[in-house]
């Protein structure tokens, strides 16, 4: 099968409903890896194309699953690996509700998911040991996170507090009565 008719075969196989696929309990058989790859700022490719239409990347976005490193759209019948440059989502706009420790964080990603940042979907931040420059993330569903946007991080920096862990002062932001770490408090 080409790969164009595998995309066309995964489109006529996906459910009709609402929001994300469950995926999670699907175990089709892997049917090989096709040319689809999601770059570091959320563009989806297709046969080295980006994919122009929104409501197409929504509706892979719907069947798209992790397990381990991997990445895979999967239907009932079928699972196809895809290439994944950072994370599957990027974090685009931020509501900030309320403040201190009962601030709501809500994440809106590239496909239009909702993210509200607290115990079920943590942020998170990885320094690049080479670079030093923060990579922050959310929990969008399962194991599936968004890059949070640099103009969104911006934000978040210019809500951060101080809060004294382990002896260390950092600099963080609350979402859902938790107080998320987003990088030390620089000494001076």
């Amino acid at each position: 099968m080409t790969g164009s008719a595998k995309a066309n075969d995964l489109l006529a196989q996906l459910p009709k409903g609402k929001g994300p696929a469950p995926v999670h309990l699907w175990n089709p058989d892997f049917c090989g890896d096709i040319d689809m790859r999601i770059a570091r700022d959320g563009t989806w490719y297709y046969l080295g194309t980006p994919i122009g239409r929104k409501p197409m990347v929504k509706l892979f976005s719907n069947i798209i699953r992790r397990d381990g490193d991997d990445y895979f759209l999967i239907t009932p019948v079928e699972k196809v690996g895809i290439k994944v440059d950072d994370a599957p989502f990027v974090a685009v706009m931020l509501e900030v509700e309320g403040q201190g420790e009962s601030q709501l964080l809500r994440f809106t990603s590239n496909v239009d998911d909702p993210i509200e940042a607290g115990p079920a979907h943590p942020l998170r931040v990885v320094i690049d040991a080479h670079t030093q420059e923060p990579s922050p993330y959310v929990l969008v569903r399962n194991n599936l996170e968004a890059l949070v946007h640099r103009n969104v991080f911006y934000q978040l920096v210019e809500l951060a507090v101080t809060r004294l862990i382990d002896g260390q002062r950092w600099l963080g932001v609350w979402s859902g009565g938790v107080f998320f770490p987003i990088g030390l408090e620089p000494e001076g």
